[in-house]
């Protein structure tokens, strides 16, 4: 009833690098028409032998090894993806059986680029219950399953990866580490980012989502920041859903983290969707650039129109 926290995190992205220039040989584009509208310079592309669950995997393992657990102190997977192939098993079941994590239960969580955050506060929800002690929650997408690579708005946008948080109930005495979640969602124009059709492919409707993530979201952002009582100012980092540095950059300014390390991994991850936040987070501490108990806002917005977003203290 302590709430939870995070514990570790990690992440994994596949070998292969994809450049502008690599683009500009498939599609009419170039380098500086990429950089100029949407600040990605690379992305990279998981093989057809790497499938969505072995992504999750690959990042879930890290941070379980970062954490000092072991695969049998987990009782709760959730996965945020949009991209798995099949309906059964799920993704979150196929990452428990390649972890060897014995009868966890297994969920997959679409929202899509909002996924890991909502997730999050899933998990976060459910360890406050009781209904579990150690959850493993992965952020976990293979966007170039579902990319048209001869559609140039959108095949320059995509990238491959995955990244895992542990996430465990707070001891006796510490204030929670994960603050209450803000969430929601604009059903009706949920057609302004799609994954439809057989085969199912991405496609979006560009100026309508910027108008809304630069004009709407920046004062839900703000009010998941007063549900947690930190002042914006106060945030060491501020991590959003990795979909546009012309996105990103806009927010992040209205939301008022004037002394906060943005995340800006979009520019050589591109968008990996619902893995686009942990990988970010991950690579923010790897790097050194936040530390212990910092306060640090995650925000997904993205496919239903859905957002999601609270303050989480870095492990």
């Amino acid at each position: 009833m302590n709430g939870s926290r995070i514990v570790a995190i990690g992440h994994y992205q596949p070998a292969r690098v994809l450049t502008n220039d690599d683009l500009a040989g498939m599609v009419d584009t170039s380098d500086e028409w990429i950089r100029s509208r949407v600040g990605i310079r690379t992305r990279r592309i998981a093989g057809p032998d790497e499938p969505v669950d072995e992504l999750a995997a690959h990042a879930a393992a890290k941070a379980l090894a970062a954490a000092g657990l072991t695969p049998d102190d987990i009782d709760l997977v959730l996965v945020a993806t949009s991209t798995a192939i099949d309906r059964s098993p799920n993704t979150a079941a196929r990452v428990a059986a390649r972890l060897g994590i014995p009868g966890p239960a297994a969920l997959d969580v679409n929202v899509v680029c909002a996924g890991f955050t909502h997730a999050l506060a899933t998990a976060d929800h459910t360890l406050r219950a009781g209904a579990a002690t150690r959850a493993l929650v992965i952020g976990a997408d293979k966007m170039s399953d579902v990319t048209d690579w001869t559609d140039r708005s959108t095949c320059v946008l995509v990238g491959d990866g995955a990244g895992a948080a542990v996430v465990t109930a707070c001891p006796p005495g510490a204030g929670p580490g994960i603050g209450p979640v803000l969430w929601g969602s604009v059903p009706e124009m949920g057609h302004a980012v799609r994954i439809e059709g057989t085969p199912p492919r991405f496609a979006q409707e560009g100026q309508s989502v910027y108008r809304w993530a630069t004009t709407r979201l920046p004062a839900i952002a703000r009010q998941a920041c007063e549900k947690a009582g930190v002042a914006p100012e106060d945030l060491a980092g501020v991590v959003l859903h990795q979909a546009n540095l012309r996105i990103i950059e806009p927010l992040a300014h209205k939301i008022g983290a004037v002394n906060a390390v943005i995340a800006r991994d979009v520019t050589e991850s591109g968008n990996t969707s619902a893995a686009s936040i942990p990988l970010a987070f991950s690579k923010l501490i790897e790097q050194g650039a936040l530390s212990s108990g910092d306060p640090v806002l995650l925000f997904g917005f993205g496919g239903n129109l859905s957002y999601a977003g609270q303050v989480v203290r870095c492990p």
